[in-house]
């Protein structure tokens, strides 16, 4: 098995890419290792020392490391653990746990505004920071405001703000007038 690995805009997340799918659809973020137990591959990777964060896409596998650890002490056994993970025949998400993240329902008056806001996350943002290892979702819109989850690599990366303000805001004030501002959350 040869797992290739990519830098990503954040200098603490590096992007594993085993050659198969690791979820079907959707995608999983573990920022902590107390919430990793639904999931094998998660777990494994928390025993490494050092890991701070795992998250999931369709193809690929992002580490979060802490600030003390090296990324030449730490890639090896993380590209250990992945591997043995793949060839035990161990699923990634365990029984019928399902991978947790997505757009977060909208109950209220400004369905059709959100409807159009989750699509242009679908159709243009969520591809475009998967290829750096990450996810941003819906988590709400309340007076022209968009609320936004980042997830894997995005999560505390430096150049998020900018991803933010410049890139996606900019992408929806552009398609949906009543959006004025969106704003990172943390779940």
């Amino acid at each position: 098995m040869f797992i290739q690995t990519e830098s990503t805009p954040n200098p603490a997340t590096l992007k594993f890419l085993p050659g198969q799918t690791v979820l079907d659809m959707g995608t999983a973020d573990f920022p902590t290792a107390e919430g990793a137990s639904a999931s094998p591959l998660a777990t494994r990777l928390f025993g490494v020392n050092g890991v701070k964060g795992v998250f999931f896409g369709h193809d690929f596998v992002t580490v979060t490391k802490d600030d003390a650890t090296d990324w030449d002490h730490l890639k090896p056994a993380l590209l250990g653990a992945i591997m043995e993970h793949f060839q035990s025949g161990d699923p990634v998400m365990a029984g019928d746990a399902q991978a947790p993240s997505g757009h977060a329902d909208h109950e209220g008056e400004d369905g059709e505004i959100v409807g159009q806001i989750k699509e242009l996350l679908d159709s243009r943002v969520r591809p475009a920071v998967a290829q750096d290892g990450g996810d941003i979702t819906f988590h709400g819109f309340d007076r022209g405001v968009v609320y936004l989850h980042m997830q894997g690599a995005c999560a505390g990366c430096p150049s998020s703000t900018l991803t933010l303000k410049m890139g996606i805001e900019n992408l929806l004030r552009h398609y949906i007038p009543e959006v004025s501002e969106v704003r990172p959350v943390a779940v």
